[in-house]
């Protein structure tokens, strides 16, 4: 049986596959819906991207590196492409973005298997 915070992990992982999921179908799609070149956008890759260099440098207990280090790494990579989709011309908007899902999807897909592992 699951404690609690398992259970509550599980579900925001579970939560990721499916915004990852929608995100792909949206660049597949080609059903962009916003200005990629606002300010905006490139303050948030920004943040992104700080957000997951921030969760690698932290220090963490050594049972939960792992799983912290997936969602560091996740997060910078997702920023790195949040900031590439504001400079590649509009043809490849809609590939980026489903690598941006991707890489949700594939950051649940592994955090879910490392909260179920055994210990």
């Amino acid at each position: 049986m699951f404690t609690p915070q398992q259970l509550l992990r599980i579900i925001i992982e579970i939560i990721f596959v499916l915004l990852g999921a929608l995100v792909v179908w949206l660049g597949l799609s080609g059903h962009i819906l916003f200005d990629r070149r606002t300010p905006g956008w490139l303050v948030l890759s920004v943040a992104v991207l700080l957000w997951g260099l921030r969760a690698l440098y932290k220090p963490v207990p050594w049972w939960s590196r792992t799983e912290q280090w997936t969602r560091g790494l996740s997060l910078a990579l997702l920023g790195l492409v949040m900031l590439a989709i504001s400079r590649v011309p509009f043809l490849w908007v809609g590939r980026l973005l489903a690598i941006a899902g991707l890489l949700l999807v594939v950051r649940g897909l592994i955090g879910s298997a490392l909260i179920l592992r055994p210990r």
